[in-house]
């Protein structure tokens, strides 16, 4: 029932494929994930890892972020974290996309900023460099090799540890300019490995005397810092800037609004934009696309045919659902696993009836986590994914139980899987859980237990000296259930005695607890 629930996505145009970028062990022919590449290296053989295109499955979750950002006002039982989380994930902010002309071509280069008011102060520009137009602005340029080579280096480094501050920002010149549309300046091009290309535009116009990422950019590249907000009660001087000035102030070095709050000259800056055909008022959200395709055996087969004749086929509803191969070579050769087995991948087109191809992707697992609750409510229901009228019944679920670390991952996506299929008029209500508890983790060394960190605890030698019970008494005794708990054995003993006490007490005065000859009539002195 996950290919139907794929099937009903596509049709409403929130399932659709595109190519984007992953991570690719040329050794073993296969796809990484990001915690699989380590140091730019496969996990498995130490090979260099490459960046490499690929045409993927994705559901359009940004469709909904305005309504799942809006409905979480509603969400009265859920933990304030977990709330702040799903927010802060969507991220929803307001601001201007502005064209920047590039100099010398008829192409422009647009930016998302929340900071318009700093467009004065903007002395250098950033580009993702997996930003499409870098090949096409340094094919003449000087510096071409050099910024082949750099962003052949930054092709080694993972997405996250980019943007996380683990790695030092470094960038690489173009030798190119594009235009400030306000006052027309030219502003030198550059890359930088903490700009992405799948986070805004992919371009940054760079403020580094009000942005502090951009202030050591400049400070470590020797580039100009220019102040365009001053605070109100102090002048401040690029030279003695230590850090950049992110609040608000008074408008300088800003042509015909000097003078101005800077608050005020945010929205004058946009109109003066839109006026000049260089820039438009938009809202733009930090959640991206749920990128569901993996390269892996273990999940989903995606209903999806490939036709010479036809194009991209969905596989019929009655022919689900489409079951994994079991003659499969999990041997990393270049080729998939799905793509291994002959009989699975060769089919017939539902459509025109020639000889056709399957898709060989499966679905992230998340997907089937997405909506098991409402299969629950029905489990014996053949006919459909799930009864509507046992839906009435039991949905909305009352209290859910579930660790924080689901805050953004299988909680955003019940989310929208539930308010996806609401508008598609499958069920009646459109947010899954009314109340959500997120139990504390047993950590250890103040983080939580893992094997790749080396902080675990062997529950194995706990039991044999202990008990399963005394270990249960310790970790109830050691605090609300809702908050983390630090690992440590000093309570075991106290716990173990605790139920000794409980077991002689028991064992002692066996004779008192007699049953009474009327169930009915127990009276507090034949339990006292």
């Amino acid at each position: 029932w996950t290919q139907w629930m794929f099937l009903q996505l596509y049709k409403k145009g929130l399932a659709y494929k595109k190519k984007a970028v992953v991570n690719w062990c040329p050794s073993c022919n296969v796809v990484l994930a990001n915690e699989q590449v380590i140091d730019g290296k496969c996990w498995r053989c130490d090979s260099e890892v490459i960046k490499k295109e690929l045409s993927q499955w994705f559901f359009k979750i940004t469709e909904y972020a305005q309504r799942l950002l809006d409905d979480i006002e509603s969400l009265e039982e859920w933990p304030e974290k977990v709330l702040t989380m799903q927010r802060n994930w969507i991220g929803r902010s307001e601001g201007a996309r502005i064209e920047f002309p590039i100099k010398g071509s008829d192409k422009t280069i647009p930016v998302f900023t929340t900071r318009p008011d700093t467009l004065y102060g903007a002395t250098y520009f950033l580009l993702s460099p997996e930003y499409p137009l870098v090949e096409e602005i340094i094919k003449d340029s000087p510096y071409k090799d050099e910024v082949q080579s750099f962003k052949e280096k930054v092709s080694k480094e993972s997405a996250i540890d980019r943007v996380s501050g683990a790695l030092e920002k470094r960038g690489c010149f173009t030798g190119k300019y594009v235009i400030n549309p306000l006052n027309d300046e030219e502003i030198p091009i550059w890359l930088a490995n903490y700009v992405l290309m799948d986070y805004g535009t992919g371009a940054v116009m760079a403020v580094p005397a009000h942005d502090q990422r951009d202030f050591e950019f400049a400070k470590k590249y020797n580039l100009p810092i220019r102040i365009v907000i001053q605070p109100e009660d102090k002048k401040v001087t690029s030279d003695t800037m230590e850090a950049a000035f992110d609040e608000e102030g008074i408008m300088v070095n800003s042509g015909q609004f000097n003078g101005l709050p800077s608050s005020r000259s945010l929205d004058l800056i946009i109109d003066y934009l839109i006026k000049k055909g260089s820039g438009e008022r938009e809202v733009n959200y930090r959640l991206r696309d749920w990128l569901i395709s993996r390269q892996r055996y273990w999940g989903a087969p995606i209903p999806m045919i490939y036709c010479s004749n036809c194009g991209m086929v969905p596989v019929p509803e009655s022919d689900l659902p489409v079951l994994l191969p079991e003659d499969v070579d999990f041997r990393p050769k270049g080729m998939l696993p799905l793509a291994s087995s002959k009989e699975f991948v060769n089919t017939i087109c539902p459509k025109c009836g020639k000889k056709a191809k399957r898709e060989t992707d499966t679905m992230d697992t998340f997907v089937c986590s997405s909506w098991y609750y409402l299969r629950f409510c029905s489990p014996k229901t053949d006919i459909a994914p799930f009864d509507a009228d046992e839906l009435k019944y039991w949905m909305p679920v009352d209290q859910y139980i579930g660790g924080v670390e689901h805050a953004i991952l299988h909680l955003l996506y019940s989310r929208f899987f539930t308010k996806a299929l609401y508008d598609m008029g499958f069920v009646n209500f459109k947010e899954p859980f009314k109340r959500l508890f997120t139990q504390g983790m047993v950590c250890k060394d103040g983080a939580a237990m893992s094997k790749s960190k080396g902080n675990i605890v062997n529950p194995g030698k706990i039991f044999s000296k202990y008990g399963i019970d005394a270990t249960r008494i310790m970790m109830l005794f050691a605090g609300p259930p809702e908050v983390d708990m630090e690992w440590t054995d000093k309570g075991m003993e106290g716990a173990s005695r605790f139920l000794n006490r409980v077991w002689r007490l028991i064992y002692n005065n066996i004779d008192c607890f007699k049953e009474p000859k009327n169930k009915e009539e127990v009276s507090p002195e034949d339990i006292s």
